[in-house]
């Protein structure tokens, strides 16, 4: 399962009006692909069609979804978001990275 923090929820909410989504119809896709300075990078972007090889779920209102292979590298994940100053954006809380970069945006196992 993944969760997602109240923070990410409201930017999450205001993203997706902004791109013509609604939170309670459509869904954030979350997946790893090849990349980054750590070896590993997370994408993430709003979608409204479902592969079969998707597993959806939904926490605080919003419907995640993940390919099978992307699933195995996020399981127990927390996606959050940091705004402000200081804030680096969305930043993925992933218990099963060994080694994050310093902008959060990849990780290894």
């Amino acid at each position: 399962m993944i969760k997602v923090s109240e923070s990410a929820k409201a930017k999450l909410a205001q993203l997706m009006a902004d791109d013509g989504f609604h939170i309670s119809d459509d869904f954030v896709r979350v997946g790893v692909k090849s990349g980054g300075c750590s070896g590993l990078s997370y994408e993430l972007k709003f979608d409204k069609i479902m592969s079969e090889n998707d597993k959806l779920f939904e926490d605080q209102g919003v419907k995640i979804a993940v390919d099978k292979k992307s699933f195995l590298y996020l399981v127990g994940t927390t996606l959050e978001y940091s705004g402000g100053l200081n804030g680096k954006g969305f930043v993925f809380k992933n218990p099963n990275a060994n080694r994050t970069c310093g902008c959060g945006e990849s990780f290894s196992l």
